[in-house]
């Protein structure tokens, strides 16, 4: 899934992970207001290596991908050895506020509905079968259609739909890294890092 390719004479175009919703989506946009990029556009993709070929065919700038997406290792491999595009920024963000939501009509839940990455966020075992799923806003449409039981996704689902879902267990938001591609090293065979991030400062307390 791809929207629309923006004008040639727009501003540089980010790809990132869909749908529409997603962790991904949210921090692409919040990390283009920081840096100023206002006339930058965003495109959704459901699968990383579609979006590297994006990057390769001229369709795309620049790529964002969380640090904890079970194929990061892969799509850092097959972007830097496939496609001669490099890691030219990290950050970190928090994500959404996330929890499991049971559909109001099951009473005993057995389906849980997860993505890869977030299954060491809270103890599972109380449901019987796993269903993986690829983004946590791929489960929230899983739920709303009553594929699944139960769901590790974002909260904000069961306030948006008041009554349909109750809340199991409640996550809260966590501070992930960030990983932003580019067709430029920016490495030039040295460390590239913040001098006087939050981060370091907290080395000389």
């Amino acid at each position: 899934m791809t929207q629309p390719t923006p004008q040639a004479n727009a501003g540089p175009v980010f790809v990132t992970l869909g749908p529409a919703g997603t962790n991904h989506e949210l921090v692409t946009n919040d990390y283009l207001a920081f840096r100023g990029l206002g006339a930058a556009s965003v495109l959704l993709v459901d699968d990383f290596e579609d979006a590297l070929a994006m990057m390769v065919d001229g369709r795309a700038d620049f790529m964002v991908q969380v640090a904890v997406h079970p194929d990061c290792s892969k799509v850092v491999a097959s972007a830097h050895f496939n496609h001669g595009i490099h890691i030219i920024d990290t950050f970190i963000s928090p994500s959404k506020a996330l929890g499991i939501l049971t559909r109001s009509d099951v009473e005993q839940p057995k389906t849980l509905a997860i993505q890869a990455a977030t299954t060491g966020y809270t103890n599972i075992d109380a449901w019987e079968e796993l269903v993986h799923v690829s983004s946590i806003m791929r489960i929230a449409e899983g739920l709303l259609d009553g594929q699944y039981d139960s769901g590790l996704t974002t909260l904000e689902l069961a306030s948006e739909h008041p009554g349909r879902f109750r809340v199991d267990v409640e996550i809260g938001t966590v501070d992930d890294p960030w990983l932003v591609f580019g067709k430029r090293s920016v490495c030039n065979g040295e460390l590239v890092a913040w001098p006087a991030s939050p981060g370091a400062q907290q080395f000389s307390t």
